[in-house]
């Protein structure tokens, strides 16, 4: 199991006012999962994904990532998993736009005791991985913004994480940049990558294999896709 999580809560707290965006939440993410967390606005989805992602932490309740309790980590064991064990991508790439795709594949790496030559080799196969072998050494500046979206799932990968999380990938992209990103989401997850994506757009959704939803801090719905859509493939 990579994700445990049990009666989850977290409260904001601004002076006198305090505002509650998770409601005791219980959820499972298996190894090899590919799920979508839907919800409008304030819903909670996106307090969730920071949780898990190790970017803010709860205030009551558990959470167990690889089975381990993430309240025993510090800063710096957060700042550990967050390198090692998660990986991140975001709507607006968080690229670096004076650097080559290779160099921005391997920032991950240069918090690792590797060597070039190394980060070098791994950079390079997860950019082959999304399809970017003959753009490795162009700047983001030069690419398109399907390019960029997989020069970040590149970095994302190069770490060999056990958790892929997604936050609006396909956000800025058109219709068919962003099915290209689904369809590199669904054979990566194909081989074995544990996906977990925040999105707003059913059609996004539907090429996952779990569906939840969540309003006003509880999840509502957590179902199996249905007709799912597969890229390049068939509904």
């Amino acid at each position: 199991m990579v994700i445990k999580i049990e009666d989850l809560v977290k409260v904001y707290t601004t002076g006198a006012i305090s505002l509650t965006a998770l409601k005791g939440v219980n959820l499972e993410v298996m190894e090899g999962e590919f799920v979508a967390i839907m919800g409008s606005s304030g819903s909670g989805k996106s307090t969730l994904m920071n949780i898990i992602g190790c970017l803010d932490r709860a205030t009551s309740g558990k959470f167990f990532l690889e089975g381990r309790d993430v309240d025993e980590y510090d800063d710096d064991g957060l700042a550990e998993i967050r390198n090692r064990k998660i990986g991140f991508v975001f709507q607006s790439y968080n690229l670096l736009p004076k650097m080559d795709a290779i160099k921005n594949v391997e920032l991950p790496l240069f918090y690792s005791k590797i060597s070039a030559e190394e980060r070098d080799m791994r950079a390079k196969e997860a950019l082959k991985k999304v399809g970017l072998e003959d753009r490795m050494y162009h700047k983001p500046p030069e690419m398109s913004g399907g390019q960029k979206q997989r020069v970040a799932i590149a970095r994302a990968l190069v770490n060999n994480p056990s958790l892929l999380l997604a936050d609006e990938p396909t956000g800025n992209l058109d219709t068919a940049s962003g099915d290209e990103i689904m369809g590199i989401f669904q054979k990566l997850n194909d081989e074995g990558v544990t996906i977990v994506m925040v999105t707003h757009e059913p059609e996004i959704a539907a090429c996952t294999k779990r569906n939840i939803i969540f309003r006003d801090g509880n999840i509502v719905s957590d179902e199996p896709v249905r007709n799912r859509i597969i890229i390049g493939g068939q509904k």
